[in-house]
């Protein structure tokens, strides 16, 4: 079959007049760099709120993050909403997964050793209550990941979905230890996307990677290459790059002794770490043992 022939059976095979089709294509402009990727837009989507020059570096580091959490969701999406998935195809994105917790670990370079102390040290105080807690994407990626009840460990045995949410484990770092009332950053959070969540963690029950690997494990499917490549994605994204983010904080908000408070109020030193996080995805490909020491330096 001629490329002709094959265009217009995907016209007809779409409901659209073959002629109309071809005419269409004839008139179409040719495609340049700049406008595929709107990089003339993606550069004016930086808003720094001082005059110091390096929070400009502080902004696009976090949407370098963003746009690396997307390609993640874009990935989890077709790994959760596939009926069946081969474990091969599985073994492929899980490496994609953790190809991208990598990007975001390497990149850590960019805070640490990218910023004056100083200045991050001032202009930080005109973010608050502004968090990197409120990523709704990160949160995203660990509904899709894993089940609620892994997230919300200390809820109720019979709790809704709307209730594991209050007992999820980045409400603590939400609450203000003083008084234990919500924080402003928390409140904000929740106002702007706790609906969503809610909604998304809906449709994911019992359906998501892990709930898909559990499968895959029952039925005797599971080889190793995909079961190391669950354990990798794991690690990487629960310890290894948590860890990273916690020696830059540590850079910058205790290098001197200081232990300066994180804008969102939290108490960074216990909640960036994972062995008090222990946010673990797929617990059973992990050993007693390995899940006893989680997160530890």
């Amino acid at each position: 079959m001629s490329n002709e022939n094959i265009l217009e059976e995907k016209l007809r095979a779409i409901g659209m007049d073959p002629r109309m089709g071809v005419v269409g294509l004839q008139n179409l402009a040719p495609i340049n760099y700049w406008d595929y990727t709107q990089v003339d837009t993606l550069l004016t989507l930086q808003k720094p709120r001082t005059e110091f020059e390096d929070e400009y570096i502080f902004i696009v580091y976090h949407q370098i993050t963003e746009l690396v959490f997307n390609l993640m969701l874009h990935e989890l999406k077709q790994l959760t909403g596939y009926v069946e998935l081969s474990a091969e195809k599985m073994t492929v994105k899980l490496k994609r997964l953790s190809n991208y917790t990598n990007m975001l670990q390497n990149s850590f370079d960019i805070m640490t050793r990218g910023m004056d102390y100083d200045q991050y040290n001032t202009f930080r105080h005109s973010l608050a209550p502004a968090s990197g807690f409120q990523s709704a994407q990160y949160r995203m990626i660990e509904l899709y990941c894993t089940s609620l009840k892994n997230l919300a460990r200390n809820a109720p045995e019979n709790a809704t979905i709307v209730e594991q949410f209050q007992h999820i484990y980045w409400q603590h770092a939400g609450t203000d230890p003083r008084t234990g009332n919500k924080t402003l950053t928390l409140r904000q959070f929740e106002e702007k996307y706790l609906n969503s969540f809610i909604e998304t963690a809906h449709l994911l029950k019992d359906n998501t990677l892990e709930n898909k690997l559990q499968k895959i494990q029952e039925s005797g499917n599971l080889t190793d290459e995909l079961r190391n490549a669950a354990r990798e994605f794991d690690q990487l994204y629960n310890v290894t790059w948590p860890l990273v983010h916690l020696q830059t904080a540590r850079f910058y908000l205790n290098a001197k002794g200081e232990n300066k408070a994180a804008t969102g109020g939290s108490e960074w030193q216990k909640y960036l770490h994972p062995k008090y996080q222990r946010r673990i995805f797929f617990p059973s490909l992990w050993s007693d043992i390995e899940l006893a020491h989680w997160g530890e330096e």
